[in-house]
């Protein structure tokens, strides 16, 4: 997920780290990363997972060797607080789109209420036509806008938390936990077809990624206004994203033979994905088979 390196002649710098960035509304994830790697000079950048242009909250940036262990948080949990509008509904499924129909809401909270819960724990979802998927290779959103609709395969997904904690006929507000391939626009549809009235998104701001909250992210304008010096300190270490896993540690012998992309052997009773590290720090990212042998799988580039 590398952006394009740049095209022009300005001094592009060896950026290593993780920015938790608060994206703001009204931007595409790719421009809040371009925004974000000018910022920074960085030479490599890419991202963990897009955001909506009309979402807001944390996108982590990923720079440099970081870039190698990106795809540890697209499969991570993710946390929303969404705003849906009952009552009208839109071809995108959220505010932007246009309006398909509109129908009275008929409903209490405590119906409401009840919708909710058919909705927590493993549901079915149609991905939307105004999403990244492809169908023999083209985004479905680019054959949603020439009005062309294909059919979807349902899938299943996680929504670990649902509360409302505000509702106020025709709209509501939500915080949603859930898994990898969620779609709040699509979660906000389905509830209000079970209430029989539609609805779509009105808003959505994303919370937390993996654990990690947005109250950590800073916005592109707040590093805007700093001194280049001074953005480095929102920089996190490259293992910023490998938290999760478990910690090895190899010595000299066993880092040569891993840094050469060699397996290792290791007293130890972890197995599957785990973070390995020496003296000088993080070597990368290794897999521990049920014999004990550390197998490389990403690596660092030494400076």
């Amino acid at each position: 997920m590398d952006a394009d390196k740049p095209t022009t002649k300005r001094a592009w710098l060896r950026v290593d780290g993780v920015l938790l960035l608060d994206k703001p509304r009204g931007m595409s994830s790719n421009a809040a990363l371009q925004a974000a790697r000018r910022l920074f000079r960085a030479a490599k950048a890419g991202h963990t997972g897009t955001l909506d242009p009309i979402a807001t909250g944390l996108l982590p940036l990923c720079f440099g060797e970081a870039t190698k262990f990106s795809s540890g948080l697209l499969g991570a949990g993710k946390t929303y607080e969404a705003e849906i509008c009952f009552g009208v509904t839109t071809d995108t499924g959220d505010v932007e789109g246009e309006v398909l129909e509109r129908r009275a809401p008929e409903f209490d909270q405590r119906a409401l209420e009840a919708v909710l819960g058919r909705f927590r724990g493993r549901i079915t979802q149609i991905p939307p036509m105004y999403s990244a998927l492809k169908r023999e290779g083209q985004p479905l959103y680019k054959l949603a806008r020439r009005g062309i609709t294909v059919e979807r395969e349902a899938r299943e997904v996680e929504i670990g938390e649902l509360v409302l904690f505000d509702y106020a006929a025709p709209r509501c507000r939500l915080r949603v936990s859930c898994g990898k391939g969620t779609y709040i626009r699509t979660l906000a549809e389905d509830i209000g077809q079970a209430l029989g009235c539609g609805a779509h998104l009105a808003a959505l701001r994303r919370v937390a990624v993996g654990g990690v909250p947005v109250a950590r992210a800073v916005t592109l304008d707040a590093l805007d206004a700093l001194p280049e010096d001074q953005r480095q300190r929102w920089l996190l270490p490259p293992d910023a994203l490998l938290q999760s896993l478990p910690e090895i540690r190899l010595d000299e012998a066993q880092t040569q033979r891993f840094t050469h992309g060699n397996p290792v052997a290791v007293e130890c009773e972890i197995q599957g994905e785990c973070r390995v590290y020496a003296a000088g720090g993080l070597l990368g990212v290794g897999h521990a088979d049920a014999a004990g042998i550390v197998h490389p799988h990403r690596l660092v580039a030494f400076r």
